[in-house]
């Protein structure tokens, strides 16, 4: 036999065998060819076979003077014939040609003669051929025999001929060895999967972007020009037709906040059929207004499978009332593994009162891990008188990284006065920025005199919109100021206050009444004391009289006076008596006196007592 290697054809070039998608993305799920041809890029033209074959000549004819040369014992014609009955599928036809080319010593032949066995069962067979025509210099058969030998587990070989033929330029062996590498957690994967992204694997791109994004993210922050090159590398995967990396360059730009191009790598990956894509198309449209187009590409997407699109079906009929059609969509989100679809169900049994079936569907979810259902599950337990029934889901979900269980559990825990644990889950729920656990670990702070962690929890919670944390944030700054009564507009502590009132908390609004008063604007002190004062705020009620009566309005100010009084404002009960005093209703004064007395601060009681003694003289006279 004539030396493997000395008359290699055209066949080497691998532009009669190959994958259905030349390797770059296969239907395989790790992106590896389907069979194991001898190929190379498919940039090149498919109908150059013979360098001397005219480019109108029809396969047929020139399948016909290969034949024609091959019976007549040319060696080369019989390698080119064979892989075109291999490429065609006629294994039979192609057997005989590419037999009687290996035998005289065509490496192209043997290549193919092994994918011929593979594609015939005969795995072992192939690879004897496979590793004649690698050592005589093929790097697809090298690429062909190192997947054997990694599919039967010895990686070791597996990566001695996939080098082989990585490093001989091959592709598709250059992917295959870095998909080796990055399996086994080897930094050279990187190097190979650059090498067959370079020469047009789009798989390598994307499996090389997704590397470098996740070393840009690594480590402290993040590493804008490896970023930048990650997303170029998606751009050519996404370029070349690959759907995930179309998806993952459209989530990359939407989170950028340009919703324009993101929606249209979405709508290239979604026509490709990739479901996730659809899904998030979808939603894109939603937010842009267009429900109804959002609806069509989320059907597409349920329908192939997709479970979040299902969900977000449901949550769109559920917003129209049509609560049937959302229950059946739940239900195919559930089908389709999302446990969120039983969650849904859940939260739709509850609001149409069937607390019932809620519960069911709620401990579906949870059981499932669904953090939230067991969140909401022992919120019904709780509700039901159930604390001890309610603990473990709490905790449960709480463990799982639900921010409102750490909250509930704190609550549940306070009620039983166990105010360590409670302030130990305030403090796991404030951690993940929970605004009222913020608050409640705020307050325990300062009434143990810890000022400054005090005012971080504070802020924290008013920046994430309690109106009792932006009070005492002010308060807190107040006191540290001396309690100022005349403030600039624009300083922090007003600031707050005025944060705080716009919200409705009733003592901002009286102390921001009592700043508009003591700069002289009787007219906002006006607005802030009434709005607190219509809100039941006894002192907003109390002030508002007090401005009243010095602009004269006497009867007005006697009936917000009269409403402080009744709900226990011991200063309102005082001034109502001295009215009474003064036009001479003396029993009415003398009943608000005692009101007054009851009701107290010391000082306003000891003046209440001496003129309820001077009305007694009066009416005893």
């Amino acid at each position: 036999m004539a030396l493997m290697g000395d008359k290699a054809r055209l066949l080497e070039t691998g532009r009669f065998v190959h994958a259905p998608d030349d390797g770059r993305e296969s239907g395989t799920p790790d992106g590896r060819e389907t069979v194991l041809p001898d190929q190379r890029d498919d940039q090149l033209p498919l109908d150059a076979i013979e360098a001397d074959a005219p480019a109108e000549a029809s396969e047929a004819v020139i399948e016909a003077n290969h034949r024609r040369a091959a019976d007549a014992g040319d060696t080369g014609a019989m390698s080119v014939l064979g892989a075109l009955l291999l490429r065609r599928g006629d294994l039979d036809g192609a057997e005989p040609y590419l037999r009687s080319a290996t035998a005289a010593g065509d490496r192209a032949a043997a290549n193919n003669l092994g994918v011929l066995l593979h594609q015939r069962g005969y795995a072992d067979e192939a690879a004897g051929w496979w590793r004649i025509a690698a050592v005589a210099g093929s790097a697809a058969a090298a690429h062909a025999l190192g997947r054997y030998y990694r599919e039967r587990g010895d990686e070791p070989a597996a990566e001695y001929w996939l080098r082989q033929s990585a490093e001989s330029g091959h592709c598709l062996g250059a992917y295959a060895l870095a998909d080796l590498l990055e399996h086994r957690g080897d930094v050279g994967a990187e190097r190979w999967f650059r090498a067959a992204a370079e020469r047009g694997h789009r798989e390598a791109a994307y499996r090389l972007a997704r590397l470098l994004e996740g070393r840009a993210q690594a480590v402290g922050g993040r590493d804008a020009a490896v970023e930048a090159e990650a997303e170029q590398w998606f751009r050519q995967a996404a370029a070349r037709g690959h759907r995930r990396a179309a998806l993952h360059l459209g989530t990359l730009l939407e989170e950028r906040g340009d919703t324009q191009e993101a929606g249209r790598w979405y709508l290239t990956a979604a026509k490709g059929g990739e479901a996730r894509a659809a899904c998030a198309l979808g939603f894109l449209l939603r937010d842009a207004g267009d429900e109804e187009s959002a609806a069509e590409w989320w059907r597409r997407a349920a329908q192939d499978g997709d479970g979040n699109a299902a969900n977000a079906l449901g949550a769109l009929h559920a917003d129209r009332g049509e609560t049937q059609t959302a229950e059946r969509w739940y239900r195919a989100a559930l089908d389709a593994g999302d446990v969120n679809g039983a969650y849904n169900i859940g939260l739709l049994c509850a609001e149409q009162g069937r607390d019932g079936r809620g519960e069911q569907w709620y401990r579906r979810a949870a059981y499932a891990g669904h953090r939230e259902a067991a969140n909401a599950l022992a919120i019904m337990l709780l509700q039901r008188g159930d604390s001890a029934g309610a603990e473990p889901w709490f905790s449960k979900a709480a463990e799982a990284g639900s921010v409102d269980a750490a909250f509930n559990l704190g609550i549940l825990y306070a009620e039983r006065g166990a105010e360590r644990m409670a302030h130990e889950w305030y403090e796991r729920a404030a951690a993940a920025g929970h605004t009222e656990a913020a608050l409640q670990v705020a307050i325990v702070q300062l009434r143990e005199g810890d000022t400054e962690a005090a005012e971080r929890n504070l802020r924290c919670a008013a920046e994430g919109g309690s109106a009792e944390a932006a009070f005492r944030l002010a308060d807190l700054l107040d006191r540290r100021d001396g309690g100022a009564v005349e403030r600039r507009r624009n300083d922090e502590c007003t600031r707050w206050y005025e944060h705080a009132a716009h919200q409705g908390h009733r003592r901002a609004q009286v102390r921001v009444g009592m700043f508009a008063a003591a700069r002289g604007d009787v007219v906002e002190a006006a607005r802030w004391y009434r709005a607190a004062a219509e809100a039941g705020s006894r002192n907003g009620a109390f002030n508002l009289g007090l401005l009243l009566a010095r602009e004269g309005s006497l009867p007005e100010a006697k009936l917000w006076w009269t409403r402080a009084a009744e709900d226990g404002h011991g200063r309102a009960a005082l001034r109502l008596a001295l009215l009474a005093a003064r036009r001479g209703a003396l029993a009415e004064g003398h009943q608000w006196c005692r009101r007054a007395v009851e009701l107290g601060p010391p000082e306003v009681a000891e003046r209440a007592a001496r003129l309820r003694e001077a009305l007694q003289e009066e009416l005893t006279a």
